[in-house]
Parts: C-alpha cells; sequence; structure tokens
C-alpha cells in the first residue's frame, strides 16, 4: 500500500464513502458492543476482515443489530467524523461539490448526521447518495463524473480500479495487505493530494 505522489486531484473530481472514511463507525461499533452488549475484549486492530463476524467471536446477528442501529440513527448512536474530515471537506466545499456515496440503505440519517457536525456551507456543498449496495458504486460514480474514489472496503476499490477509477484506500486494519492501490493514512494526506485553483 503507498500513495501516489504524483496524483494531484481537481476537487471536482472525488467522491467519498461515509463509513470509515468520514464517519468513524468502527469505534461506535465497538463502543455500542461494550456498552450494550457486553462484547468489550476487542479492539481496531482486531477487525482484519470488512466482514466483522468472521474475525471478532460476536454473533452474527448481534454485529447486523449494532449496524442496522447505527445506521438507522447515527446521532443517538454516537457516530463522530474521523479526524479531519469536518475540515478538510470544509475546504473542499469551497472549491467544488462534495459527493458522497454510502452502501447504507437510509440516506435521512446520513443528512441529520451531516447536518449535526458540518457547518453549513460545508453541508450545503454535500450530495448524499445512499444506494444500498457496495458493489453498485461504480454506476453513481460514473454518474457524477468522478474520477478518483476514497473508501475503506478493498473489495470496492479493486472492483473500481478495474474499471478505470483511482481509489483510494482509507487505510484500517480490515483493508490491509488486500490490495495493492493508493492509500490515504488519515485526512491529512487527503487534503496533501487535493489540488485547489487560486
Amino acid at each position: 500500500m503507498f500513495i501516489k505522489k504524483s496524483l494531484a486531484i481537481h476537487p471536482a473530481e472525488i467522491g467519498f464513502d461515509l463509513d470509515g472514511v468520514i464517519a468513524d463507525t468502527a469505534e461506535t461499533f465497538l463502543r455500542l458492543a461494550c456498552e450494550k452488549h457486553e462484547y468489550c475484549s476487542f479492539t481496531l486492530n482486531d477487525i482484519t476482515s470488512f466482514e466483522i463476524e468472521n474475525c471478532i467471536s460476536i454473533p452474527t446477528d448481534l454485529v447486523e443489530r449494532i449496524f442496522f442501529d447505527i445506521m438507522q440513527d447515527s446521532l443517538s448512536t454516537g457516530l463522530q467524523p474521523i479526524s479531519g474530515a469536518v475540515e478538510v471537506l470544509g475546504e473542499l466545499a469551497c472549491h467544488a461539490p462534495i459527493t458522497v456515496i454510502t452502501a447504507r440503505p437510509f440516506e435521512q440519517p446520513v443528512i441529520d448526521w451531516f447536518d449535526t457536525f458540518f457547518p453549513p456551507t460545508t453541508r450545503e456543498a454535500i450530495k448524499v447518495i445512499a444506494m444500498g449496495d457496495h458493489d453498485d458504486k461504480l454506476k453513481y460514480i460514473r454518474e457524477h463524473g468522478i474520477k478518483y474514489f476514497v473508501d475503506d472496503r478493498a473489495e470496492t476499490c479493486n472492483k473500481l480500479a478495474e474499471a478505470g477509477i483511482t481509489p483510494l484506500v482509507f487505510s484500517h486494519p480490515w483493508n490491509h495487505d488486500r490490495h495493492n492501490l493508493n492509500s490515504v493514512q488519515n485526512w491529512q494526506e487527503i487534503r496533501e493530494l487535493l489540488v485547489f485553483s487560486s
């Protein structure tokens, strides 16, 4: 995994996944698993697969219930932005619309979450597409003229690369050693790849 320093991304050409890129969903999952269901022995580094039930011993139905709770009401579950996301997207919003394409099936909780954590000027620039399927993002990416897409799911990024989109894998334990694509560790590294015209 590496960052291709030669990338120079125009603000209008980049799109973003939500969970694991803008929103710190893994932290919320681990906190809810502990506080509400008494599964407290796991850390972020234990999540080595996108399918959490494959790497930590929590029943599949409980994993699904926790994620459903987060998707249904991101605010009441305490979902927080990943460090740097608010600031970088705020700068980006001054130059171009921001396209967020999420596999979540519910759009309104996402909109409510952005309304709460992001300033109005940033929020007005954000277009949320909740399309309900990890494997269908390519269609929406192409429709919106996006050339670069930031996602934390390695399988999604590999498919985008095969289709001619340049993915940036937002690095987490669950995507390590699952791709040979450009990756970013944090929002500062995303910011360094953006080129803002004066």
